[in-house]
């Protein structure tokens, strides 16, 4: 019997689940500094790049009926897309415990029971989501997505009623501001075909998924950005907690932590299935979300601004060159062992992400370095070509 596919509403879902975050508020609260127009510019300027990426990488394994990092052996090769695999794990494993650190942390302003108690409690409960499964969650997410709509509503109220303007602080320039809200749509590149690749739809489901998913992270910035204009505070479990929203904000906290980073948990373990076929992918997202809970606990995490250029710097070339190989040139290159000159050219685009990121582009560096990436991949194709 055929498997039946998620529906629009399902993949909406994930990834409204997916932009209510704690993290990326709190990445919202960095373009203060801008004012409000500026930022509010850079927040939806970053989105818009950052989503129309988002949204190619989503459509190249809808149709390719792929995983995330299936695709990848399309244009890098069979052992080459390992080493992809083996970098989105690395990543993942650590946006878990970023996640479930900042949700512990925020949780322990509102009720502080202890940072550890907060993170086994988070980390137990993306377990159960894991185990639930992703075609099992339709009910439950729909229940916990409407509690933190309205929860999110009353929050921006809060923010956007809280009183004067309180600007203050070393501003970044537009450039690196808008880098930094592309950061975040880019950092689910290697995540969003594992949910495209059972659509019943996958263009439709793509683009539902990254139009959900970019204006309720666009919603999450400016709540961010607003908390720390109009309120002069930063740290989100004040805010609720002058407003009178103890329980209420304790909600939004712990389950929009859960929703968001039980992704990144099963996606570790998808990922982990493209490495050998004997890997158990739902209990190494298990693993995925224990590993992520002990290192929460373990480690302080309350910067992530290098660790979103890092990943920025290795899946903007990436995804570059499965770009041009897909739509432009309609290669599959998943037989060969390792592609060697697609490797060499993200090899370039890397270094040159690196470079960029000291140069101040009004844009930000990750569309001119995959941009530039991506010519590369076509003018080495053509020359492959000729030598053939």
């Amino acid at each position: 019997m055929e498997k039946k596919g998620t529906n629009l509403l399902e993949n909406g879902l994930v990834w409204f689940g997916a932009g209510v975050s704690i993290a990326e508020i709190l990445t919202g609260t960095y373009f203060a500094p801008l004012g409000f127009g500026k930022g509010l510019a850079a927040i939806f300027v970053g989105h818009i790049i950052g989503c129309v990426l988002l949204y190619l990488a989503g459509l190249i394994g809808g149709r390719a009926r792929k995983s995330a990092m299936e695709t990848v052996k399309m244009s890098f090769g069979e052992k080459g897309g390992l080493l992809f695999s083996v970098l989105n794990i690395v990543q993942l494993l650590g946006w878990t415990a970023i996640m479930i650190y900042d949700g512990a942390l925020a949780a322990g302003g509102v009720w502080s029971v202890g940072h550890w108690v907060w993170c086994l409690v988070i980390g137990a409960l993306i377990v159960v989501w894991i185990l639930i499964g992703i075609r099992n969650l339709g009910k439950v997410n729909t229940v916990a997505m409407a509690a933190l709509f309205i929860l999110t509503i009353v929050l921006s109220y809060v923010v956007f009623t809280g009183g004067g303007l309180n600007v203050s602080g070393e501003g970044m320039s537009f450039g690196a501001a808008v880098e930094l809200a592309v950061a975040m749509p880019l950092s689910w590149l290697p995540l969003i075909s594992d949910y495209t690749r059972e659509a019943e739809k996958p263009g439709k489901a793509t683009a539902v998924s990254a139009v959900v998913y970019g204006l309720v992270s666009c919603w999450m910035y400016v709540i961010g950005m607003g908390a720390a204009i109009f309120t002069g505070e930063s740290d989100i479990a004040q805010i609720m907690l002058k407003a009178g929203l103890g329980v209420a904000g304790l909600a939004i906290i712990v389950f929009s932590t859960v929703t968001t980073t039980f992704l990144d948990a099963y996606s570790a373990g998808v990922s982990s299935e493209s490495l050998s076929k004997r890997i158990s992918g739902k209990w190494v997202a298990v693993g995925a979300a224990v590993l992520g809970t002990v290192g929460a606990i373990a480690f302080p995490m309350d910067d992530i601004t290098d660790f979103l250029y890092l990943i920025g710097s290795v899946f903007a070339p990436m995804i570059a060159v499965q770009i041009a190989d897909f739509f432009l040139l309609k290669d599959d290159r998943s037989g060969r062992s390792v592609d060697w000159i697609n490797m060499a050219v993200w090899v370039v685009g890397f270094i040159l992400y690196r470079y960029l990121m000291t140069v101040d582009i009004p844009v930000g560096n990750t569309l001119p370095d995959m941009a530039i990436t991506a010519l590369l991949c076509l003018a080495v194709s053509r020359l492959r070509k000729k030598a053939a």
